[in-house]
């Protein structure tokens, strides 16, 4: 959705569900539920109101799962990206700037991280980066392909 593809519902479904010539209705419904996430996502990153989120556990959940998940995220955000075929010289300096702190975030060390504030306020901190720096790629790339950038 981000990297502006002019189809991202298909390209995502097709990576996660490769079309097979059986006929599965679980797959089926996982390739509706794919769809529908898609549309909510896509409405969430263009609407006014912010709506857009990362899809992460929420705070009752342990520091080290809301990490990793957040990890897991940001990896998967650079590898669509990297499936599209959309390289760092493609975007503003800024946003350049932005994915080489994402691929810093690959490279956390998770497998020690204690719970306690200041690591709670720091994933609070990485979060909201995450999110906004989203936000900055899908203006430059998808914003600008369908002519409803944002700032």
């Amino acid at each position: 959705i981000c990297g502006g593809d002019a189809t991202p519902e298909q390209t995502w479904i097709d990576q996660l569900l490769p079309k097979t010539d059986t006929h599965d209705a679980l797959v089926d419904a996982a390739r509706d539920g794919l769809r529908a996430l898609v549309t909510q996502t896509q409405a969430d990153i263009v609407s006014p109101d912010l709506d857009f989120s990362l899809l992460l556990p929420d705070e009752s959940r342990p520091l080290a799962e809301r990490a990793t998940a957040l990890y897991d995220w940001v990896r998967g955000f650079l590898y669509a990206l990297g499936l599209l075929g959309v390289s760092e010289r493609d975007f503003s300096a800024q946003t350049q700037e932005v994915l080489r702190d994402f691929t810093d975030l690959t490279r956390m060390d998770l497998d020690d991280l204690e719970d306690s504030e200041e690591n709670e306020s720091a994933l609070t901190d990485v979060t909201e980066f995450v999110w906004a720096a989203a936000l900055l790629v899908h203006a430059e790339r998808a914003g600008a392909r369908d002519g409803s950038s944002q700032s």
